[in-house]
């Protein structure tokens, strides 16, 4: 029994101090900069482009958008007794939304300010790889309508309650029934109002309530880490330019999160054998590169990120280099595992052409095998090509260009 608590006692000393060694996410320049041009990369692209900004914000149909909007915010301070009327306030209608349709599609011109950004900046970023084989004008409208849509849906979620994507870990942080929520939601209109009452861009309102729901729900995931490969990625980019990859049958080795289910655990007894799985194909030269991908999963809120703690593991116990490990800290659940993944190797310049493997338990590697159906469901496409089997626990993949597509109804890790 003696011996048996001595063990217990040194288990707890080792969890303890590994969980010490937890670092705080990387905090962005700006947080909300990241959050919004990942969410929402058109209207971003409107806001930073100095003609096309012009362009629009002179608009006389959308300059009395804008001021219908302003005032429909300041009227809610007045005319709503309830919550909900408060949040609709500033949500897109489908008329709004059909109406800017109809105006960007009279505003665009084959090379105009509109046309340029278009293809020079919205197409090469592949966001909007699904629409990839309509016109540059019909991409446009696209991009909008699914913006806007995006912005409703995080609205509908983190103001309105409504059942988002993953309801166990990523659902509102209030109750929406308390009689105190219809007082944050009007000291929330008051607040916009006043950080908005000068925009001169028509979705401006929108976005910025969105944003601002985030916000108040602690939901700052998409920024976590940022800029990655400047700062928790860097020795990995730095290494990538020098791999030569003709040395090594696999690109990267790449391990999907496990996330523990009690909130004082940093990293899951699952999450440690995946990692030390890894680590072996990693010694037998398999690959040059580890990519460990899962964000702040589970527990709801947890404080914890998946990637950073396999990172840790694979760096303090495991003793793997650190320019070996890329960490993907955004995604949450494992079909966006493998789109992150593949996000990261186009974005860091890793051969696309060539498989990497994903390691894990036989369980999740049985998941992945038939997995297809659920990414069409949940993302309209599948972000990976899977290859052979090569056991149990392993399978080769190949990224795939859509896994670019911004996912405008999953604003914690949209892009």
């Amino acid at each position: 029994m003696k011996k048996m608590l001595t063990m217990a006692l040194l288990c707890a000393t080792f969890l303890s101090g590994y969980a010490q060694k937890r670092a705080a996410p990387i905090a962005a320049k700006s947080n909300v900069d990241y959050i919004q041009s990942k969410n929402y990369y058109l209207l971003t692209l409107f806001e930073q482009d100095t003609q096309v900004n012009a362009l629009l914000s002179s608009d006389a149909e959308l300059a009395r958008l804008t001021q219908s909007k302003l005032k429909q915010l300041s009227e809610t301070l007045t005319n709503c007794k309830d919550a909900g009327c408060l949040i609709a306030g500033v949500k897109f209608t489908d008329d709004e939304i059909a109406a800017v349709s109809a105006r960007l599609t009279a505003l665009y011109k084959p090379g105009n300010a509109l046309d340029v950004l278009v293809k020079t900046k919205l197409i090469p970023s592949g966001t909007y790889s699904l629409y990839k084989t309509l016109s540059a004008g019909e991409l446009l409208i696209k991009a909008w309508e699914q913006e806007a849509k995006g912005i409703n849906y995080t609205i509908g979620v983190y103001a309105e309650g409504n059942k988002p994507n993953y309801p166990a870990i990523d659902s509102i942080s209030f109750n929406v029934h308390a009689k105190s929520y219809y007082t944050l939601m009007y000291d929330f209109n008051a607040t916009l109002l006043g950080d908005v009452k000068n925009a001169k861009l028509f979705y401006q309102p929108a976005i910025k309530a969105a944003l601002l729901y985030l916000q108040i729900n602690e939901r700052q995931d998409p920024a976590h880490y940022e800029p990655m490969a400047t700062t928790a990625n860097k020795a990995a980019v730095a290494y990538i330019k020098t791999i030569k990859w003709a040395n090594y049958p696999y690109t990267n080795i790449m391990v999907p999160g496990a996330g523990p289910e009690k909130p004082e655990w940093a990293l899951s007894s699952e999450g440690m054998l995946r990692c030390r799985l890894a680590e072996q194909e990693y010694r037998a030269g398999k690959a040059p590169l580890i990519i460990v991908s899962g964000g702040n999963v589970h527990p709801y809120k947890t404080k914890f990120n998946e990637a950073e703690q396999m990172k840790i593991y694979l760096l303090n116990v495991l003793h793997v280099p650190e320019r070996a490990i890329i960490i993907e800290p955004h995604a949450r659940h494992t079909t966006t595992n493998m789109r992150n993944s593949a996000r990261l190797i186009y974005k860091y310049g890793i051969p696309a052409n060539k498989p990497g493997i994903v390691v894990t338990d036989k369980s999740q590697t049985d998941f992945i095998m038939n997995m297809a159906a659920r990414c069409e469901k949940e993302l309209n496409y599948v972000p990976y090509k899977l290859d052979k089997r090569n056991s149990e626990t392993e399978v080769e993949y190949y990224p795939v260009e859509e896994a670019k597509q911004i996912d405008n109804d999953e604003p914690l890790d949209p892009r």
